[in-house]
């Protein structure tokens, strides 16, 4: 069963996110844009918010990515990652729930592999909404 982490205050768009991308280092700013932006594109009922100092994208109020810049790289993470099928290995960590993908200016990224888990955390987090809406 999904974890459903939600946050009432998410809204359509959060300009403080893009003042925080607007903040970032070079080239780890670009990578973060990229990906939040694809993060945003997900579907009409994404929302969005600052949590923890973290770009975080919601399913209407119910978070299922973030995008958070480090000193070395940017990470964009997943609130089922754990549920998330990952054929390419590309997360990372051992958490209960949160798995997340780092990405570095220097490394090259299988960009597919990462959509499938972006696709698949919006569908994954959007379905459980819906179920626990019923």
């Amino acid at each position: 069963m999904v974890r459903l982490m939600p946050f009432p205050t998410a809204r359509p768009h959060d300009p403080a996110i893009d003042a925080w991308l607007d903040a970032r280092p070079e080239p780890l700013a670009t990578l973060a844009r990229t990906w939040f932006a694809r993060l945003r594109a997900c579907g009409d009922d994404v929302c969005e918010l600052m949590h923890d100092g973290q770009a975080t994208a919601c399913v209407g109020d119910a978070a299922f990515a973030y995008v958070a810049v480090y000193s070395r790289h940017v990470s964009v993470g997943f609130y089922a990652g754990s549920e998330l099928p990952d054929p390419a290995g590309l997360l990372e960590g051992t958490g209960r729930f949160m798995r997340h993908v780092k990405l570095r200016p220097d490394a090259p990224v299988d960009e597919a592999a990462l959509e499938a888990l972006v696709a698949t955390a919006y569908a994954t987090i959007r379905d459980a909404a819906l179920a626990d809406d019923s």
